[in-house]
């Protein structure tokens, strides 16, 4: 396993960035956030159909890591959609995003003895504290934080951490990674719409109805985005991968300004350059 990442692998992984910036931008208009990531999850189950259909099932010895990433993906959705609920994305997908990376790169070199140069160590924790500064200079102003929406934040940033190096070890070792992700994206496209039908009744997805198309196209950036994440965890240590898939905090500042009418900061411009550094100091390594 290289100890960098490649130009191509890299670039794949900004664009994986932009949308899971997307598809997140979804929760957020029109419907309530726990039923659009059910809408979403579902989407991406039936864009990843034909995949499974290609590439088959993984072989048995990734089944077991893929069903503890089919388990953390849910207490993730259930985490982010509650944190959604109370508070904005600007404020919550930093957060969420920002704390992942750093614990990611502590547990998969102390775990799985993943290598990463100083240089890579260091633009990790300046990604991180990037993040964290946009989603606190973000706020709006007299704008408080809610503690249960931070604490939501928190708890989603750890099941990051938990399922992308779940995600990791699983596609090495089912040594396909395109077989290990159209499995999951496949199967995870149920729990979520089945605990909706067993919390709310039939009944309580009818506000899903008019938002289909959205959401298969949220699913299709969903499963995009991860697909390339999971791919590229097998051919670059897992640390990198998931820092630089981090920046999609940048994305989402833009699309919360632009497409969400949240205000925008200048004094977040610091924050966001601080993250293009740490990209940078990334890609030297």
């Amino acid at each position: 396993m290289t100890t960098g990442m490649e130009p191509h692998v890299f670039l794949a992984v900004l664009a994986a960035a932009a949308m899971h910036a997307g598809w997140n931008a979804f929760l957020k208009l029109r419907i309530e956030p726990f039923l659009a990531m059910a809408l979403v999850t579902a989407g991406a189950g039936v864009v990843g159909l034909p995949g499974l259909v290609w590439f088959g099932f993984p072989k048995l010895d990734a089944w077991p890591w893929l069903i503890a990433s089919i388990a953390l993906h849910l207490g993730y959705y259930l985490a982010l959609t509650a944190a959604y609920a109370r508070a904005d994305m600007s404020q919550i997908y930093p957060i969420a995003r920002g704390g992942a990376p750093l614990v990611t790169a502590f547990a998969s070199v102390a775990l799985v003895g993943e290598a990463i140069s100083p240089v890579q160590g260091a633009g990790i924790a300046a990604l991180g504290c990037g993040v964290m500064l946009i989603s606190l200079l973000g706020r709006r102003k007299g704008q408080a934080f809610d503690p249960v929406a931070l604490g939501f934040a928190g708890l989603t940033a750890l099941m990051i951490s938990g399922y992308t190096l779940v995600d990791g070890i699983g596609a090495r070792t089912a040594g396909d990674p395109h077989a290990y992700s159209s499995a999951l994206f496949v199967i995870d496209g149920f729990p979520l719409v089945l605990y909706a039908l067993w919390r709310r009744g039939a009944a309580g997805l009818a506000p899903m109805r008019p938002y289909l198309l959205q959401g298969l196209a949220g699913g299709a950036m969903s499963l995009g985005s991860y697909w390339i994440a999971i791919w590229a965890m097998t051919v670059a240590p897992i640390p990198l991968v998931a820092a630089v898939r981090e920046s999609s905090v940048l994305f989402a500042a833009l699309i919360a300004v632009v497409l969400l009418k949240e205000p925008l900061q200048w004094s977040r411009a610091g924050a966001a350059a601080l993250i293009v550094c740490a990209l940078v100091l990334m890609r030297m390594g």
